[in-house]
């Protein structure tokens, strides 16, 4: 069966600094019509941090969208001109002060795409290091710093403190490793 849906308009809603939103119409392959509310956000990437005594590192932040704290491992958009991998080297750099002898993918996914064609690559990155020169943070980035052991962090899976889903799939990725 055919799924594809062709865009006959396409009219931007609103340009920020993080996302644009459109308003698409579709033809549906029965040729109805739809509209479909579409996110463009920059690709990213995700790092799960392993430290040599087997932790990981997370970050906690506020999250004005659902207005709380999460918890989270480090993150970031890729800007013009790098690739993923350049990428997942900054954000350590900028948010943890880190950098890792070996960073390797883990796999690539769509973080939400129902609606946002954000593409996002998930790293492993292990042989911790301080880093020697730092980059400048984010603006208006406050990030708290801390370690979880794998048994620390499934638990806070489980009393829902850790909700966000990069973060949810790298420590299960981090817990099938182990068997």
């Amino acid at each position: 069966m055919n799924f594809e849906e062709k865009i006959i308009k396409s009219d931007s809603k609103y340009h920020g600094q993080i996302i644009d939103v459109y308003q698409d119409t579709v033809i549906l392959p029965d040729g109805q019509q739809a509209n479909r509310d579409v996110v463009k956000h920059q690709d990213a990437v995700a790092v799960l941090m392993i430290t040599d005594d087997d932790k990981a590192i997370f970050e906690e932040q506020w999250r004005t969208p659902i207005e709380k704290t999460t918890i989270e491992i480090p993150a970031g958009k890729v800007e013009p001109g790098e690739d993923f991998l350049e990428t997942a080297k900054r954000e350590l750099n900028e948010e943890t002060r880190y950098k890792a002898d070996h960073i390797e993918k883990i796999t690539g996914f769509y973080s939400t795409p129902g609606f946002a064609d954000e593409y996002m690559v998930l790293y492993k990155a292990t042989g911790l290091s301080p880093v020697q020169k730092e980059l400048p943070k984010d603006q208006g980035e406050n990030l708290r710093i801390f370690e979880l052991t794998l048994p620390e962090a499934l638990q806070k899976i489980n009393d829902g403190e850790i909700e966000d889903a990069k973060t949810i799939m790298a420590i299960y990725y981090w817990q099938a490793m182990k068997k």
